[in-house]
């Protein structure tokens, strides 16, 4: 469901945000106190789905109206989103690949991390988590006519990217090289580096999309009724986030956490 009010979607923004919050404290919580899998699955299901309806407005694909002119801007939009979910779909196997790889070689065993990186890791969700919500604000803003709002949030969310791969590139990296996990130690090693150096190149794909994105947004090109280019960057997005809310207890949380 839309809000054509603007105050009503942002509010909206925040309450989601607030949750995810919430869920992700409760994920770190039960993976130090219980360690269920099952539980922490759950968790990030519930997360997934917040982001994927209420920021990526998967709604909108059903959105077709089989009336319009095939020639008309509405007409393309409903299929541009369509071809962007088809994409955001295939890369979701690749992903998905890595993911099932883990567990394959791993099981259910924690990675030889050090308790520095559990700190690390969750510092760096946050991150990325405050960045979906201000994309989500900057997007909101952008179809209200808030043309300083859009170009705060997709700024803040640029920033926020650039620390996230800040974090993971010269901080969490050389944590765990430091220790031993290398790409070439071992299959933990090799499974910590794919997965996170391929997240990481998406987020730096994401950066330059978004950095595009307010350089058109600066010259005036995106308006209420006209802005796929925002809407697009949104959701890609976000489904770096959604991708890295798998990839966070997959590689941090399950199994024993280093105390």
């Amino acid at each position: 469901m839309e809000h054509t009010n603007k105050s009503d979607v942002l509010l909206q923004g925040v309450i989601v945000f607030v949750f995810l919050a919430a869920l992700t404290a409760l994920e770190f919580f039960v993976a130090i106190a219980v360690g269920s899998v099952v539980l922490l699955a759950m968790i990030a299901f519930v997360k997934v789905g917040l982001v994927l309806y209420y920021y990526m407005h998967i709604y909108r694909l059903n959105a077709q109206d089989d009336t319009l002119d095939r020639h008309s801007y509405q007409y393309k939009l409903t299929t541009s989103r369509i071809g962007l979910w088809l994409f955001l779909l295939s890369d979701a196997f690749i992903f998905g690949g890595l993911f099932v790889s883990r567990f394959n070689l791993l099981g259910l065993t924690a990675l030889p991390l050090s308790s520095d990186s559990q700190y690390i890791a969750l510092t760096i969700t946050s991150v990325l988590l405050l960045s979906s919500f201000f994309m989500n604000r900057a997007e909101v803003s952008m179809e209200h006519s808030d043309r300083k709002g859009f170009i705060f949030g997709i700024s803040i969310t640029i920033a926020l990217g650039l620390i996230f791969l800040a974090g993971v590139i010269f901080v969490e990296w050389p944590s765990a090289i430091s220790i031993g996990v290398t790409p070439s130690s071992n299959a933990a090693g090799a499974i910590f580096f794919i997965m996170t150096g391929m997240h990481a190149f998406h987020v730096l794909t994401g950066v330059i999309f978004l950095s595009i994105v307010l350089r058109n947004g600066l010259r005036g090109l995106y308006s209420p009724e006209k802005h796929w280019a925002v809407e697009s960057a949104t959701t890609y997005w976000h489904f770096v986030d959604v991708v890295w809310l798998f990839f966070y207890p997959a590689l941090y949380l399950i199994g024993k956490l280093v105390s």
